[in-house]
């Protein structure tokens, strides 16, 4: 044995100068957990190009280099959102997959579709919220209105034009347009469009006069003159638009905000959700990641699990009496 100790030693030397042994060094003892063993898929239910997919992909492309393996975006658009839902839930445990979805996925749906076929406390688990948005109270250039209590004042006395637009019937936007009417006292009519696009080009015309959508979506409008956001709905300004009000400040009291989160099928083992959860909070702590989510007109956050989960929890418990409420059928 002693004749070997040299051997052992020249060696060791030999793999050190060839910073071998500084690289064992460098990995950690969990290194099997730091690491997947095949791509992750990130489902989004809807089309590329929105604001949702957006941020799956702002995200992704930052989690494929610290996780070690490909990071790919699955678009499933289809009935809100809740085709990519079903899909997620019915995942195997053995692939890698989240499902980055938005309140009207995992808050709404499941209290109006009696067909949901998926349960958002059951089937799924919470990884990380990772953005908030505001909705914005706009008005068409042709209604001679340029601040909240003048637009009240206008719907109460025009109860047969004060019409609100939507992206969607059944969306967080639907519903936030009800609260108002509600805080207001101002019975309102909702207009449900198949997207944005179409409602914005109505609103600009003036085929109708109001709007709810999200800051992002009608702010470059706004600032074109093309039509007036009175207000915003967040509990402060916003930092994209700090000229504009929130609604607490234009006399109503009233907030709210929208926001795109990852959760983990049931079925993902533990350790595995948990490092997802962890990745993707260093991901939200970069600061390249928060200079496209800002660029994007999103608010970037940096959230744990037991964070995401607390919000989660306070936000149903905001929203799910405003939608019992309104008796919305789909």
């Amino acid at each position: 044995m002693p004749k070997t100790a040299p051997i052992t030693r020249r060696l060791a030397a030999l793999l050190a100068a060839a910073g071998f042994m500084a690289s064992i060094a460098a990995v950690p003892a969990s290194a099997g957990a730091q690491t997947l063993d095949s791509p992750l898929h990130i489902v989004v239910g809807y089309a590329p190009g929105g604001a949702t997919d957006r941020v799956a992909r702002i995200v992704g492309d930052k989690l494929g280099a610290r996780l070690g393996v490909p990071v790919v975006v699955d678009n499933k658009p289809g009935a809100g959102g809740r085709l990519a839902a079903q899909q997620a839930r019915n995942t195997p445990a053995s692939q890698n997959v989240l499902m980055l979805a938005n309140p009207a996925v995992m808050v709404v749906a499941p209290l109006v579709f009696k067909d949901n076929n998926y349960d958002p406390e059951r089937d799924f688990v919470p990884v990380s919220h990772v953005n908030s948005y505001d909705f914005a109270l706009s008005v068409s250039p042709t209604l001679p209105v340029r601040e909240l209590n003048h637009l009240l004042a206008w719907m109460r006395a025009n109860p047969s034009q004060a019409n609100v637009g939507v992206p969607a019937t059944g969306s967080l936007p639907h519903f936030f347009g009800l609260m108002v009417g509600e805080k207001a006292k101002v019975q309102t009519q909702v207009i449900g469009y198949r997207g944005s696009a179409p409602l914005l080009n109505d609103l600009i015309g003036g085929q109708v006069p109001i709007s709810v959508d999200t800051e992002d979506v009608v702010l470059p409008q706004h600032n074109a003159g093309k039509l007036r956001i009175l207000a915003l709905s967040g509990a402060q300004r916003s930092p994209f638009a700090p000229n504009i009000p929130t609604f607490k400040e234009a006399g109503l009291d009233l907030a709210a905000t929208g926001w795109n989160t990852f959760f983990a099928p049931a079925s993902m083992p533990k350790a595995k959700v948990e490092r997802l959860a962890a990745t993707i909070r260093e991901v939200m702590q970069d600061a390249d990641t928060q200079r496209k989510f800002k660029d994007a007109g999103m608010t970037p956050v940096v959230s744990t699990q037991a964070q995401t989960a607390a919000m989660l929890k306070a936000y149903k418990a905001q929203w799910a009496p405003v939608v019992q409420k309104s008796g919305y059928q789909p």
